[in-house]
């Protein structure tokens, strides 16, 4: 008996195997998007908390419970409920680094500028030991853009003149064929979602990937720098759609790029420019997207930080990452005595083009309060007898109510 035992026991265990075996087939996982992809295949994203992932499988379960509690994530209503025409947007490296991953000088300042000097050293534009003091001071010296204000006055003529330059050659080299960089255009859509209903866009970024998407799409895309006082007073005044402000100027015209505020002394010592610019940030609510260090901007800070007064009654808003927890509620209090409140995509910088999307979606789905407003009316009228009789009361003193409403009908609508 015990030699039939020992063969049947051998049966059933086979038998266990294989029935745990096929539990173990797992059906095909989801389709993921394109960063998120990208970062199953890399390993886990930075600054995420939790056990070390063990396999591509855990790995995948993971980002996927992650991306679930992204999906999750509240939007603060005094945020969403903005109208798109109330906001400006405020567009930095973070934008650029998610659209064309490929080209590393987008990603950060210091990105860019070490990209410069490679291309400076290969086109034999600068000395090698001027290439080599300026990669010194770019691990060393905070103030990035001091830096590259110095780089730009290395390749200049010594005269002090900005044209001809040897950066202008470095900059089309490093930013060469852009539109064919764009991967991942989520962002860049929803920008332009929320530009067709009214938000404005400036930004501190020298490439326009923006107004190559836009144009892609038969957006009349503009870009303008601050030189340009006529284009700048038409932009913020609300009269350029689809105009894009780039503060520090763009890579196309390296002659209209200021790194510093003393290059922009015709403009802010213009009180016309720099009252209109300056009650934009009085009137509209900025929101900061993919930028890291905006703030100590000396531009952005010369035109608006330093001028604009009584900060704490305004009302801001900044997306960024939450790489630790003490830094980012420090950042956020901070912030808050700029007027600014500061809310977090999460800890992975593979959430932002999906999070921005959401956002921009919540924000193009609210109503207009005009539109409410004459449906309230029209209910209101219908339902109510004695506001009748009002109305009737008023047409009769002479007081033309109705024809008011109907006059600014379409000034509201020309502005959606």
């Amino acid at each position: 008996m015990r030699g039939l035992e020992r063969p049947l026991q051998e049966e059933e265990e086979e038998e266990e195997e294989q029935e745990e075996g096929e539990e173990e087939e797992l059906p095909p996982s989801p389709r993921l998007p394109p960063l998120v992809l990208r970062g199953l295949l890399a390993g886990p994203c930075p600054g995420a908390r939790g056990r070390p992932p063990t396999g591509l499988q855990m790995d995948s379960a993971e980002k996927t419970t992650n991306r679930s509690e992204q999906k999750s994530r509240k939007f603060l209503k005094s945020l969403i409920r903005k109208q798109p025409h109330d906001l400006l947007l405020v567009i930095g490296t973070g934008v650029s680094a998610a659209v064309a991953p490929g080209i590393r000088a987008l990603c950060s300042w210091r990105s860019c500028i070490e990209a410069v000097l490679e291309a400076a050293e290969q086109l034999e534009v600068l000395h090698p030991g001027d290439v080599a003091e300026f990669r010194k001071k770019v691990m060393k010296d905070r103030d990035l853009l001091v830096v590259a204000h110095d780089l730009i006055r290395k390749m200049s003529p010594r005269t002090g003149d900005t044209k001809p330059n040897f950066f202008q050659d470095c900059l089309m080299e490093v930013f060469d064929n852009l539109e064919q960089h764009i991967q991942n255009p989520t962002v860049l859509q929803s920008i332009l979602s929320l530009m067709e209903r009214g938000t404005m866009v400036l930004t501190t970024n020298y490439d326009n990937l923006l107004e190559i998407f836009g144009q892609q799409q038969n957006k009349p895309m503009e870009s303008l720098d601050l030189k340009d006082k006529t284009k700048v007073l038409q932009w913020a005044r609300g009269h350029m759609k689809y105009g894009v402000l780039h503060i520090h100027g763009l890579y196309t015209d390296p002659c209209g790029m200021v790194l510093d505020p003393s290059g922009y002394k015709d403009v802010t010592q213009d009180p016309e420019v720099m009252e209109v610019l300056q009650n934009l940030y009085r009137t509209k609510s900025f929101l900061f997207v993919g930028c890291g260090e905006t703030l100590r901007d000396q531009i952005f800070q010369a035109l608006f930080l330093y001028s604009v007064q009584d900060k704490v009654d305004l009302e801001h808003f900044m997306v960024v990452l939450k790489e630790n927890e003490d830094h980012f509620f420090k950042h956020q209090a901070d912030m808050l005595l700029h007027g600014i409140k500061v809310v977090s995509y999460g800890d992975c910088f593979d959430y932002f083009p999906e999070y921005v999307q959401d956002l921009a979606a919540q924000i193009c789905r609210q109503r207009s309060p005009d539109a409410d407003r004459v449906d309230s009316t029209t209910l209101l009228g219908n339902a109510c007898q004695d506001c009748a009789k009002r109305k009737l009361g008023e047409y009769s003193m002479g007081v033309d109510v109705p024809k008011r409403i109907r006059q600014s009908d379409p000034d509201d609508s020309g502005g959606s």
